[in-house]
């Protein structure tokens, strides 16, 4: 006897769920059965929003960000930014937490990953040809790396120190690392405490 199983229409569901990052099998076909038991009132407007976002949503040719051809890009368009600050992130969704934060409101660069022999991405995998397009123009006069503290962030930071000693006028620098607000010194791993201590401010008088 054939083993059962779900009609064609769900198995490719179930399939396309599984390509998105962080959705195993057995969390695709979850979603996939849920939204199936709610009918067409969830389905309809789910897939309404998705095909909308895909046909859209744009990727900014300078800073890399989400724009749309009716709105543009919302960093690269505005006049109140900071036009003399870059800051140099992996993934555009990356620019969020710092804009959040109110702490920094100049302009960004996605290099859309990092490198990492591993994965077979190298610095010309990356959007760094257009960074030092954008720093010919000579509208920048500091740089800042914002990039993970892992082994293929600080590989790709130290490529990008090294490129960006052809622009003697900018000022390189890179985000601070060291413990957590409320993260005691039990829990610091050595690298974060290195950090701390190689950033470490004066105090008092």
């Amino acid at each position: 006897m054939a083993q059962v199983d779900y009609p064609e229409p769900v198995r490719l569901l179930i399939s396309q769920l599984k390509r998105l990052p962080g959705i195993g099998p057995k969390s695709a076909e979850r979603i996939a059965v849920w939204l199936l038991q709610q009918g067409r009132e969830s389905t309809d407007p789910l897939s309404r929003v998705v095909a909308v976002a895909g046909e859209t949503v744009l990727e900014c040719s300078v800073c890399g960000f989400f724009s749309t051809a009716e709105t543009g890009c919302a960093i690269c368009e505005s006049e109140m930014r900071d036009h003399a600050a870059l800051c140099i992130v992996e993934q555009p969704t990356d620019i969020l937490p710092l804009e959040r934060s109110g702490a920094f409101r100049g302009h960004y660069h996605s290099l859309r990953g990092k490198i990492s022999p591993l994965d077979n991405v190298g610095p010309e995998d990356l959007r760094i040809g257009e960074l030092t397009n954008r720093l010919r123009a000579g509208e920048f006069k500091e740089v800042i790396i914002a990039l993970s503290a892992d082994v293929e962030g600080e590989a790709t930071g130290n490529y990008l120190a090294e490129i960006l000693r052809e622009f003697p006028d900018v000022r390189v620098t890179r985000l601070a690392q060291g413990i957590p607000a409320g993260g005691g010194l039990e829990n610091a791993d050595e690298l974060t405490l290195m950090r701390a201590l190689e950033g470490r401010v004066g105090v008092g008088g």
